[in-house]
């Protein structure tokens, strides 16, 4: 299988091309996933950044990106492949007042098979961007429909056959740990965790992904994060939370945190009442350690 980027600083500016900024312990081991046609199992806080790696990926290669977004009573119709039941059934009610038979063969043909994300992936006629995320919302049970597709990248269909795949996507499978995946995933996967981000680190995300924001402002937000996320909060913000701040900041013209309009923005910062109280509580203290 040929190489996706010829080394991990390779796909490190790639990712940079489209804003994203990954240290060099997640470009390896991205790296290392497309290389040996590998899934990566990338765990971390809500809103680090798992999900948009995938996207990221997908914008630097042009590759299709497939998303399977992860729910409680998922099941192989939603996730893998189903049939195009009414359009059968209508072949059928049509043949009959035809008078004509009809093949099983052709009830299961590529007509009528409906490709879900992971289907549509090993199917793709190019390397495509397989994102499952969030897998740890779904049921125990469906992790192992994926083994097969995660272990071989193939499905097999009853009905019509063994789909494999010409070539591996590349495979991105996240998880908040809001329950402990199996073994059998974990062990076909390469691993990474994503951290809240460094100070540093989150002042040169702010200035890719916003080049518009002043300097001085992105590294006095990310001041001010590093110590918010010193507090007891429900919910940490995360690298989308200061994102969407740093965008609010500059929407209503607050070229510095000292302004009188940033206190009326904590809407994009944190979405909980109790956490809004503590940052009202602790704001004045805040805004002067992060000078």
């Amino acid at each position: 299988m040929s190489a996706v980027f010829d080394s991990p600083d390779t796909l490190t500016q790639a990712l940079a091309g489209t804003g994203y900024i990954v240290d060099d312990e997640l470009a390896t081991a991205v790296y290392l996933a497309a290389t040996l046609a590998r899934p990566i199992l990338i765990e971390g806080p809500a809103g680090v950044g798992k999900t948009a790696i995938a996207a990221a990926i997908s914008q630097a290669l042009d590759a299709p990106l497939h998303r399977l977004q992860c729910y409680e009573g998922l099941d192989a119709g939603h996730a893998l492949y189903d049939w195009d039941y009414p359009r059968q059934f209508m072949a059928i009610r049509l043949a009959e007042a035809g008078h004509a038979g009809i093949d099983e063969n052709t009830l299961y043909s590529d007509r009528y098979l409906l490709q879900r994300p992971v289907l549509a992936a090993l199917a793709s006629d190019r390397r495509a961007v397989l994102l499952i995320d969030e897998l740890d919302r779904a049921d125990e049970a469906f992790e192992a429909l994926l083994l097969e597709a995660l272990a071989d990248w193939q499905i097999s269909i009853p009905e019509y056959g063994t789909v494999r795949a010409a070539t591996p996507p590349i495979v991105i499978v996240t998880g908040n740990r809001s329950r402990e995946l199996s073994d059998a995933l974990r062990r076909r996967c390469l691993y990474a965790w994503i951290d809240y981000p460094s100070l540093a680190h989150e002042a040169r995300v702010l200035k890719a992904r916003l080049p518009e924001i002043d300097a001085a402002l992105a590294e006095r937000i990310s001041r001010f994060l590093a110590r918010v996320r010193g507090l007891d909060l429900v919910k940490q913000p995360g690298l989308s939370e200061s994102l969407d701040w740093a965008r609010a900041l500059i929407t209503v013209g607050a070229s510095d945190l000292a302004n009188e309009r940033v206190p009326t923005t904590l809407a994009a910062l944190v979405k909980d009442p109790t956490d809004i109280q503590a940052l009202r509580r602790y704001w004045h203290e805040l805004i002067d350690e992060s000078a």
